[in-house]
């Protein structure tokens, strides 16, 4: 206390010329109206300032949640476009029969989730997500990104789930090169985390540098048309009879971020079919 005293002995002087600046400014501005419209606009400056950078500040701790809320409405626009599809090709294929819309434009649905856990340096590379079955993921169930195919479900906890990269030299994905029915093979050699190479394109194929390569749709994993990445160039193959291309993968997986699970209404299905053995005779 005796600290403070002598402080404010010290300083007095300070104090009373602090205090008749404060009073001075409070009369001027009082009984002046030009003096008193030059406060309100400067304080009207300041305060819209601090309220903007206060508004920043809170801003961004609310990103988590707009970042959510985008992403689940980002999967059900997809969700619509490839029903949409779905529906356009039902129509072309039924021209001059009677059309009635069922359940093949509802087959495929989307889960919104967040990367975890990432991996890109090693030959075989996993993430985690943070949807497990509860929320609908199984096994088997493709994975992408706003920019296309980045894996496929191999584990799933009630609350996690596993998903091998598209960055695993153990994992194919069938793809083709869009706008042919030329199917190749998608794989990674574990070199870039941001090349790929296709396989077992056949080499009547015509293609350009630049093309883009897409999923085949011959899979319950993934819908037909998904990005995968862009032809660099023509490499060498161990088969003369087909052509392998290196590809600039379209997702950055240094930067996985927020992703979509992939489901098809119709997958047990159609396992369960390409899985049947007919009774011999």
């Amino acid at each position: 206390m005796r600290n403070i005293i002598d402080f404010i002995l010290k300083y007095s002087k300070w104090f009373v010329f602090t205090l008749y600046v404060l009073i001075s400014c409070f009369l001027l501005v009082s009984h002046n109206r030009y003096q008193q419209s030059v406060y309100f606009s400067s304080a009207n400056v300041v305060s819209g300032n601090i309220y903007d950078a206060w508004s920043q500040v809170t801003g961004y701790f609310h990103l988590k949640s707009i970042n959510e809320s985008l992403q689940a409405s980002n999967a059900d626009l997809q969700n619509q476009v490839f029903n949409l599809k779905t529906q356009i090709a039902e129509l072309e294929a039924r021209l001059g029969d009677t059309v009635s819309r069922d359940s093949e434009s509802d087959r495929f649905d989307f889960i919104s989730a967040s990367v975890v856990n990432n991996n890109t340096r090693h030959p075989r590379n996993y993430f985690t997500l943070n949807r497990g079955s509860r929320d609908g993921v199984q096994p088997g169930m493709g994975v992408v990104d706003q920019n296309g195919v980045v894996g496929i479900v191999n584990v799933a906890g009630p609350h996690m789930s596993r998903v091998i990269s598209l960055l695993n030299e153990t994992q194919h994905f069938s793809v083709k090169i869009k706008g042919t029915s030329f199917i190749g093979s998608m794989v990674w050699k574990g070199s870039d985390a941001s090349v790929g190479y296709v396989e077992e394109i056949p080499r009547h194929a015509r293609y350009s540098i630049g093309d883009t390569i897409v999923t085949s749709g011959y899979s319950t994993t993934f819908p037909e048309g998904i990005p995968v990445g862009v032809i660099l160039n023509r490499v060498r193959s161990q088969d003369d009879s087909f052509f392998t291309f290196k590809v600039r993968l379209t997702s950055d997986f240094n930067a996985l971020s927020a992703v979509r699970v992939i489901k098809d209404i119709y997958k047990n299905e159609i396992d369960s079919l390409a899985n049947f053995d007919i009774p011999a005779p």
